[in-house]
């Protein structure tokens, strides 16, 4: 039997934010199936994820792992393609903006008679030097559903002319992700032990390429960390990402004492760290996300973000890479009571993406001919 659905998927944050449409898929007995690109190469980024969300092995592993970003997303192209000509499903679901996203939407839009959903629609960075925001726009605009998180997401789709009937505003299903595993994670995680952390302590994440292929970018960073965690007497946990693991030893930087660099961290360990952290230091957009709905002070290290409703909240401040910058935007948050609103939903997304797709929409795509 072909798929009704196809989820196209690479990375650690995709599989966590698909889970609860693939739990919803299988509620309703909606068939589907799972293309892995295995965008990420490590075992600890992804493929320990479906195990630990109870997830179905993927029927299909491309294994393309890491490369240049035009040879990785043409090899993603042609796999997947390959694929949706064995599986002919009614439409394709991507989430995000990696290069997966890309590919699966440039492959599924070139068939006949294949829709293509975008999970997480319509967030903007305003960089494009960044890749992650060329991904977001181009499979926004070749996606037949957009499905926004937020109002705001919706309003910047309607401001680049993508019509209304093509919109569903969903929420962010990291939202029902973390309500249905944070539980879940404090009764089985034992990972504040396993790292010897006791007391307070603040968490980092550092993968981007802006920040960790840049020597001098990337030295600041962790100096101002360091600084931020000696005022406040933080230890700082670091689960550190290969790329950003390969690039210290490259620079030969000497990473400051109060920062513990650890391997990466499972969905559930990382739960608990984000959830029991005072602070978390990020370039992630996931984790702004997921500190929000865990009542947990952000700081993001970079100089934009295309999470902005974590910053009106007032959960995030945008702190770039300078040592000072840092400093004083931990000193703020740490002040700021853990009392704002989660924007991002009530934690039926993963249904509302399903009900949207189960009614369609009446309205067709243009065609080149009349765009």
């Amino acid at each position: 039997m072909s798929s009704t659905l196809s989820f196209v998927l690479g990375t650690r944050p995709e599989i966590i934010k698909l889970s609860p449409v693939i739990r919803a898929c299988q509620r309703r007995d909606v068939p589907f199936s799972l293309i892995h690109t295995g965008q990420h190469y490590s075992d600890e980024l992804d493929s320990v994820f479906f195990e630990q969300l109870d997830l179905p092995t993927p029927a299909y592993n491309l294994g393309v792992g890491s490369s240049s970003h035009g040879e990785q997303t043409g090899r993603m192209i042609a796999e997947i393609e390959s694929v949706l000509e064995e599986e002919q499903p009614e439409v394709v679901l991507v989430q995000g903006d990696t290069n997966s996203v890309l590919a699966g939407t440039i492959a599924a839009t070139k068939m006949d008679g294949i829709g293509v959903g975008h999970v997480e629609a319509g967030l903007r960075s305003f960089d494009r030097e960044m890749p992650e925001e060329v991904n977001r726009r181009l499979a926004d605009h070749a996606a037949d559903y957009l499905f926004p998180p937020t109002e705001t997401s919706r309003d910047q789709l309607l401001t680049e002319d993508l019509p209304e009937e093509w919109i569903t505003v969903t929420g962010n299903t990291i939202v029902d992700a973390v309500e249905q595993n944070v539980e879940i994670a404090h009764e089985r995680s034992d990972v504040l032990a396993e790292l010897g952390v006791d007391g307070r302590f603040g968490l980092l994440t550092a993968h981007r390429a802006e920040n960790v292929d840049d020597r001098n970018r990337f030295v600041s960073l962790l100096d101002g960390v360091a600084e931020a965690a000696q005022e406040h007497e933080l230890s700082v946990v670091y689960p550190i990402h290969p790329r950003a693991e390969k690039q210290v030893s490259e620079f030969g930087i000497d990473v400051p004492e109060e920062i513990q660099l650890v391997e990466p961290q499972d969905f559930l360990d990382f739960l608990v760290l984000e959830d029991r952290a005072e602070i978390v230091f990020t370039d992630s957009g996931g984790v702004q996300e997921e500190t929000c709905i865990l009542q947990t002070p952000c700081v993001t290290l970079r100089d934009n973000t295309e999470r902005p409703e974590t910053v009106e909240v007032g959960s995030n401040r945008i702190v770039g890479v300078q040592p000072d910058g840092i400093v004083e935007g931990v000193r703020e948050m740490l002040a700021v009571e853990p009392d704002w609103e989660n924007p991002f939903g009530d934690g039926k997304a993963g249904e509302r993406i399903l009900d949207a797709l189960e009614y369609g929409r009446d309205q067709e795509r243009p065609t080149e001919t009349n765009l």
